[in-house]
């Protein structure tokens, strides 16, 4: 989106995301973020950690559901409009490709 970043080479697949989670680190995240038009804040914090961690866990990326439940940020409707309005291009397109995940298998992930 913005051809001023100027991000590690790091191996990508063709629509940018990391192809090894392992490359991932907070300041990759920043322009990953960047990249994507977004500055990231607190809440941006809690869901690329709870990716992360849960990746650690499972060897797999947390569903939308699973991400919202773990976070706990009021009902349902009320936590999926959160997290749109940190990610708006999508949790699969934004949230996980700027945790350093590889792009999900089915972008299903959204609720």
């Amino acid at each position: 989106m913005n051809a001023m970043i100027e991000l590690p080479l790091l191996e990508r697949d063709n629509e940018g995301y990391l192809m090894d989670p392992v490359d991932w680190s907070a300041d990759l995240a920043h322009l990953l973020a960047a990249e994507a038009g977004l500055d990231l804040g607190d809440e941006h914090w809690q869901v690329l950690g709870f990716i992360r961690d849960y990746y650690a866990e499972h060897q797999a990326v947390p569903e939308a559901r699973t991400l919202l439940r773990g976070l706990s940020w009021g009902t349902p409707r009320e936590a999926k409009q959160r997290l749109y309005h940190l990610f708006p291009g999508g949790y699969g397109q934004q949230a996980c490709k700027i945790a350093g995940m590889r792009k999900p298998l089915k972008l299903m992930l959204d609720v």
